[in-house]
């Protein structure tokens, strides 16, 4: 079965820098989008970044300019790199990708199991 594996998170500083791995594991034919969605304690799951087959990226407002996001498709692997992170970035991060298993199947969609970001002093 397809199986998503988040690492790269942990504890950081304000300021700081963090970068998200989001492995794909299991045979897959293609992949039709990815993304990075977070949850922070009380709040509702919201979408982070993602990026789609045709190379189209979107953002939340508040990390614009701060996150990238990017895929090495020869790894079936995708990342999330976070500069100058705020306290306010603390929270359970999720990968989620929409893939094909082979060309006889629909594209379905995946989720991880979450990587913890705490940005504190």
């Amino acid at each position: 079965q397809v199986r998503l594996v988040e690492s790269g998170g942990g504890l950081v500083q304000p300021g700081g820098s963090l970068r998200l791995s989001c492995a794909i594991s299991g045979t897959i034919d293609s992949a039709y989008s990815m993304g990075w969605y977070r949850q922070a304690p009380g709040k509702e799951r919201e979408l982070v970044a993602a990026v789609s087959r045709s190379g189209a990226t979107n953002y939340a407002d508040s990390v614009t300019g701060r996150f990238t996001i990017s895929t090495d498709n020869g790894k079936n692997t995708g990342y999330l790199q976070m500069n100058s992170l705020k306290p306010e970035d603390t929270a359970v991060y999720y990968c989620t990708a929409t893939v094909r298993r082979n060309s006889y199947s629909g594209y379905e969609n995946y989720w991880g199991q979450g990587t913890q970001v705490t940005v504190s002093s």
